[in-house]
């Protein structure tokens, strides 16, 4: 069985940065296509990044936010830069053991318990 542990979240202004981390436990990380989507009070979850053996963003992020991967660690991280209030929302990481990192939650696995990021104006 697979775990994910988000954390990093938090409360930060326009404009400004976080990192979010996805620490997995279990064996075969390296092969694993991985996501992190985000749902928003009231929205449904949407993927903002993917990584396999390429990245993949929401239309919404690209520019600002980076998914980046460290097999060794087992981690998986989110680069959010330049947020916005809309960026607001819980953000999960998900893991798909088969390697795929598709854009839809059911493509995934494995998820996290999730983490919360709020974007003040």
């Amino acid at each position: 069985q697979v775990q994910l542990v988000e954390s990093g979240g938090g409360l930060v202004q326009a404009g400004g940065s976080l990192r979010l981390s996805c620490a997995a436990s279990g064996r075969g990380f390296s092969k694993y296509g991985l996501g992190w989507f985000r749902r928003a009070p009231g929205k449904e979850r949407e993927v903002v990044a993917t990584i396999s053996w390429t990245t993949d963003y929401a239309d919404s992020v690209k520019g600002r936010f980076t998914i980046s991967r460290d097999n060794a660690k087992n981690t998986v991280a989110l680069q959010m830069n330049s947020l916005k209030p809309e960026d607001t929302a819980v953000y999960y990481c998900a893991a798909n053991r088969l390697g795929r990192a598709g854009n839809v939650a059911a493509d995934y696995d494995y998820w996290g318990q999730g983490t919360q990021v709020t974007v003040s104006s």
